[in-house]
């Protein structure tokens, strides 16, 4: 009998397979996508763009990058048999269950999707469908649970701008917005095996369909441990209030041993790789709005959870003061998340496919002894 280990709970450390989507440099703070840098990739790349990268694993030339988004442009629409069932859903539903919902019917509409089919060639057309479909989704989903008209996807837009034009009902108001979001959906775009992404791997190592793997990881993305969090922090941002409580407000959540929400992460021990990008973005918008008190105030949350704790803000934390800013609703902060991390799923269930074999770890038992079943009329 082979000699077998027992991992950490929580799988904390383990490696469970290989990858050539993302890496994450630990001491330098560092996160690369398919070997670039994320800070090269916000500088100079679209989101489009660094979705053909999750897609191809290289990013596109001009025509290809054309060829992407025209195709991308045509797919936003929902179908209108999904919104009539969206309309007659319960509307005080979770944000994620209307995606859920939504992901789970473009599934069954697809004609073509059929279980154990997972070729490279029907995964990529699975998800040009269907990314291009979320913001759609995401945006429409709370406009009909929230008694507002429907705002269908403008074809001339890009990704970024469009999705903002549908959240809010308006225009950008400037260029900054559009490309604070977009430096969002990039960074939020993949992080290596969190939650949800391994949630994804395993479902597709089954060989169940491309739509059932994106499902159960936005699943596991409505977790506030992992995608709810940045609405958690805006949350706590509006109840601070003002920066004189700010450090009240902290010290007495230190001192009650309470989870402060944006800070601390897995991997990251000495900060995020992500947060500095979104960090001075947001500032930008900030100043340009005259509206800084939310990043005075997470300045100084900041500075003592670093020193006093030695525990840094993670990209939720930045995120969402960006986001309270664009005006988004609070309540779709975690569905941004899954616009932007289904990208990241696609390339990990695409690369499960490629090599697969099914996800099947052991447990260590701890419960009871062996017993016998006493009969019925014995047990008291």
């Amino acid at each position: 009998m082979s000699e077998k280990f027992k991992a950490k709970k929580g799988l904390d450390g383990i490696i469970a397979d290989d990858t050539h989507v993302s890496h994450v440099e630990v001491e330098e703070k560092r996160l690369h996508y398919f070997g670039y840098d994320i800070n090269d990739l916000c500088a100079n790349c679209s989101f489009e763009e660094v979705t053909y990268l999750m897609l191809h694993g290289e990013l596109p030339n001009w025509m290809q990058l054309k060829d992407y988004q025209q195709v991308e442009a045509h797919n936003r629409n929902l179908p209108t048999e999904l919104v009539e069932i969206l309309q007659r859903t319960p509307k005080y539903g979770h944000p994620m269950d209307y995606l859920k919902l939504g992901v789970d019917y473009l599934g069954i509409a697809d004609d073509h999707n059929k279980v154990g089919e997972n070729s490279l060639a029907i995964n990529l057309r699975k998800a040009l469908w269907l990314i291009p479909k979320l913001p759609t989704l995401v945006a429409n989903s709370y406009r009909i649970t929230h008694d507002m008209p429907l705002v269908l996807p403008d074809h001339s837009k890009s990704f970024s701008e469009n999705f903002l034009y549908m959240m809010r009902g308006k225009e950008a108001e400037n260029e900054l917005e559009i490309k604070l979001l977009e430096a969002s959906l990039i960074l939020y775009a993949e992080h290596s095996f969190n939650a949800s992404t391994f949630t994804s791997r395993v479902v597709a190592s089954t060989l169940s369909d491309y739509y059932s793997a994106i499902s159960a990881a936005i699943g596991a993305l409505k977790g506030p441990l992992h995608g709810g969090a940045n609405e958690q922090v805006m949350h706590m941002l509006l109840e601070i209030g003002s920066v004189d409580k700010a450090e009240a407000f902290l010290r007495d959540k230190i001192a009650n041993k309470a989870k402060v929400m944006g800070f601390g992460h897995r991997i990251y021990r000495k900060g995020d790789s992500r947060v500095g990008i979104m960090t001075e973005m947001g500032k930008e918008l900030a100043e340009k709005k005259g509206l800084t008190k939310w990043h005075d105030i997470s300045a100084v949350l900041e500075k003592i959870m670093v020193e006093e704790k030695g525990i840094f803000p993670n990209l939720d934390f930045p995120a969402a003061t960006a986001y309270y800013l664009l005006d988004i609703p609070i309540e779709l902060y975690t569905p941004i998340f899954v616009v932007a991390r289904i990208t990241g799923w696609t390339a990990h269930i695409i690369e499960q496919h490629e090599d697969n074999r099914i996800i099947r770890p052991e447990a260590n038992y701890i419960g009871p002894a062996k017993r016998t079943v006493n009969p019925l009329k014995s047990r008291k």
